[in-house]
């Protein structure tokens, strides 16, 4: 469904922006008036809540309307939206918000998208928050980390190889942990019961099936 979308980029020949790893895309303010699509890249999704932290809400891999899930998002709060590049490098278009929801009114293609965008983040959104209402903080990491598998893993000889470098404070910020220590913790027991391993600081999953039945 996606291909309407590149389809309207390309014919309108909307400019792109390429910024690179751990900076961020700045869509608040004075941008109210765009929209931006991910066309390529890794990006990670957060709020900043009123006392200063970070609440991670996703990871984006590829093409994404970010800009409805900003939209999505204000409908809720008013904090902080914040978009950072976790990829080498990755790239944006910038559409007219005009332009886009013209598209949207007159193109049942663009419409079909943007109404099943919002009902699978509304899925999403409930899914992840059952998992950490009813696991405790050991089952959200546990969720957390198996649902980078579709998103990043590769198979390997060993397992299930996380193609991210994900820290210790990211995994609590998606996760609700107070500290990374705490995530830390909980790391370092799936390591001893062999669930995990760390492989050039990045997630190597050994028991796919362990992590699994936080998510079921």
């Amino acid at each position: 469904m996606s291909e309407c979308i590149l389809h309207f980029l390309e014919e309108k020949n909307m400019p792109s922006i390429t910024k690179k790893k751990h900076t961020y895309l700045m869509i608040d303010g004075h941008d109210q008036e765009y929209m931006y699509v991910l066309k390529e890249g890794i990006i990670k999704v957060s709020v900043i809540l009123c006392d200063g932290r970070e609440f991670n809400i996703t990871y984006i891999k590829d093409f994404d309307v970010i800009s409805l899930l900003k939209d999505e998002i204000n409908e809720f709060t008013t904090s902080q939206f914040r978009v950072r590049i976790e990829s080498d490098t990755a790239t944006f278009c910038r559409v007219p918000r005009e332009l886009f929801f013209n598209e949207v009114k007159y193109n049942s293609d663009f419409k079909n998208y943007v109404d099943t965008y919002y009902r699978t983040k509304l899925k999403e959104a409930i899914i992840r928050q059952q998992t950490m209402t009813m696991n405790g903080k050991n089952g959200a990491v546990c969720a957390f980390v198996y649902s980078l598998i579709p998103l990043f893993g590769r198979k390997v000889k060993k397992g299930i190889f996380i193609d991210l470098q994900i820290t210790n404070d990211d995994i609590a910020g998606f996760c609700g942990v107070s500290t990374r220590n705490s995530v830390n913790r909980i790391l370092r027991g799936l390591r001893e019961e062999n669930v995990i391993t760390m492989v050039y600081h990045k997630i190597l999953v050994l028991d796919e099936n362990y992590l699994k039945r936080y998510v079921q």
